[in-house]
């Protein structure tokens, strides 16, 4: 194992090669040097007859990982020109692809805090697995941002409309609700972790996983399926907003007054991208989508105040530009979906 002052730690024990994020003071916020880490990582066990599963985990009590550091994108376009930003998304996302298409068992230990940039280095795994600590969320119109890392793609196939709600709320979800979205396969206990972990050293994943496998505590998604589904088939933001507040379940009006409080450019533009993501079919295709809508976004007043109000100065009190839903144009959004010319990520591309 490498020094404990790396961001990403590696090391193999058996069959099984461990990445563990190790920057648990930011609770295992991704940069670039660790998805360079992890990229070159995977390209050397792949080759590698010895390593016959690879294993995710965060450092620390408090999560896997917690996303993307946003506050060095918030840092790059403010003092910069974004630059840096789209570089490390565009590696990000190439890794993003990779997870999905890893030719060894890709077994993600989802325990704690999942969010964002987390989200895509687990829920892209062949083997996802989450505890009864598990909280999982795509947050990121709370920042002003979309839903990026494949979450579109993800969130786009959960049945009904339970992925809209998630993306244009940023809702956290338990282990269940991961399941029954389509973001996790497997329930085990925390306390059981570090045996099962233990057991990947010399077990087949099949094995270990049925030694340790438990059904999930229940989740709050199923039960709430007649609201989400009726409320979230609306035409736009707008119509949604006034089905929710008009519905009369109090779940469906406090996810009203959330969406009311996020960024509306952002609200517009991910419900766009959801549903094109839909149609787009392979996660590749909807990254190359999301590249263009993330490097849209750096020329945006509501990324930067986005993430100064959440993360920098945390007042929770974020001024958006436009300030409502109806100052938000059909032309405003489609500017995020423009051809990057040379700039373009290329994955879906033949």
């Amino acid at each position: 194992m490498t020094g404990n002052g790396e961001p990403v730690l590696l090391h193999t024990v058996g069959r099984a090669a461990h990445i563990v994020l190790n920057r648990p003071k930011a609770l295992n916020a991704l940069n670039h040097e660790m998805v360079r880490r992890i990229d070159a990582a995977l390209t050397a066990w792949e080759r590698d007859p010895a390593v016959g599963t690879v294993v995710l985990t965060g450092a620390g009590e408090r999560g896997l990982c917690a996303g993307g550091d946003m506050r060095a994108v918030h840092d790059d376009v403010r003092d910069g020109d974004g630059t840096a930003s789209a570089a490390f998304w565009r590696d990000e996302y190439r890794l993003n692809a990779r997870i999905a298409r890893y030719p060894k068992p890709y077994v993600a230990v989802m325990d704690g805090i999942v969010m964002g940039g987390g989200v895509g280095l687990s829920a892209h795994g062949g083997v996802r697995v989450v505890t009864e600590r598990s909280r999982i969320a795509m947050p990121e119109t709370g920042i002003g941002f979309v839903p990026d890392v494949g979450g579109t793609h993800l969130l786009g196939r959960a049945p009904g409309e339970l992925g809209t709600h998630l993306a244009l709320t940023g809702a956290q979800i338990g282990a269940a609700d991961a399941l029954l979205c389509g973001l996790a396969d497997h329930h085990l206990p925390s306390a059981s972790l570090p045996r099962f972990v233990a057991d990947l050293a010399d077990l087949p994943v099949p094995e270990a996983l049925r030694r340790h496998a438990q059904p999930p505590p229940a989740g709050e998604l199923a039960g709430q399926r007649e609201w989400i589904d009726a409320c979230y088939t609306a035409g736009t933001v707008e119509e949604t907003v006034q089905r929710l507040l008009s519905h009369g379940d109090p779940a469906a009006k406090e996810a009203a007054e959330t969406l009311l409080g996020r960024s509306p450019t952002a609200l517009k533009v991910t419900l766009t991208a959801l549903r094109r993501a839909r149609r787009l079919g392979t996660l590749e295709a909807v990254l190359d989508q999301e590249y263009r809508i993330s490097c849209a976004a750096l020329a945006t007043a509501d990324l930067v105040e986005g993430v100064r109000a959440q993360l920098v100065d945390k007042d929770r009190a974020p001024r958006w530009s436009p300030a409502t839903l109806a100052e938000v144009t059909d032309a405003d959004v489609e500017r995020f979906f423009a051809p990057l010319g040379e700039r373009e990520l290329g994955l879906g591309t033949p």
